[in-house]
């Protein structure tokens, strides 16, 4: 009897973390480092309506945390063998790891922040062959449709498969309620964004 109840027990954790271990991991990147930044805040409501599906898990990217240098290598990333220096090397092992993309992404004079395309260009291999999804917001009323346009020709170039569904918001300084909360209730799209990865995953 007792082994029977140890051989369930052992079957039993071994579907677990087959389970855990089947989970897309996605990476939600703030495509911001100003004072102050719209993506920090919509970077954690994401990831709140993100962690409700339990096929995924989720985790925020700061570029805050990588003070990455200006690309300045005299070898593409496309053709780089080992990354040398210690600060890209951490953000490429990040980006590794990652199965699937969600970037945050501000609209400035109608394009994307500068230290979002230096930390995209910094490296390629890691991008290849990954879903990416995009939520714009800017201060006008586009809702950043400009740079996510942008970024879609750009995730190409890195033979990312941007996802056709996006997110975004327009006048971004007034989107919030006093608690910190979207005014917009973007949860039904965001659903319809995280299925398109998952389903774009399943089929590479």
């Amino acid at each position: 009897m007792n082994i029977k109840i140890k051989l369930i027990f052992f079957i039993s954790l071994i579907t677990i973390l087959i389970c855990d271990a089947k989970k897309l991991d996605i990476k939600i990147i703030l495509g911001s480092t100003r004072q102050g930044r719209t993506s920090e805040k919509l970077g954690r409501i994401l990831k709140v309506m993100a962690d409700k599906n339990d096929s995924i898990t989720t985790e925020i990217i700061d570029l805050r945390d990588y003070n990455l240098p200006f690309f300045n290598d005299e070898m593409p990333p496309a053709y780089r063998e080992t990354v040398e220096d210690p600060i890209t090397k951490k953000w490429s092992d990040k980006i590794n790891e990652a199965d699937a993309f969600i970037i945050v992404s501000p609209e400035y004079n109608s394009g994307y922040s500068g230290v979002l395309k230096n930390a995209m260009d910094s490296l390629y291999k890691e991008w290849n062959n990954k879903p990416v999804a995009f939520v714009g917001y800017s201060g006008g009323e586009s809702g950043a449709t400009s740079a996510v346009a942008q970024l879609r020709q750009v995730a190409k170039a890195f033979q990312m498969i941007p996802v056709s569904c996006e997110i975004n918001i327009g006048t971004s300084w007034k989107a919030f309620d006093t608690k910190g909360n979207l005014v917009k209730d973007i949860e039904n799209d965001f659903n319809n964004m995280i299925n398109e990865i998952v389903n774009l995953q399943l089929k590479k």
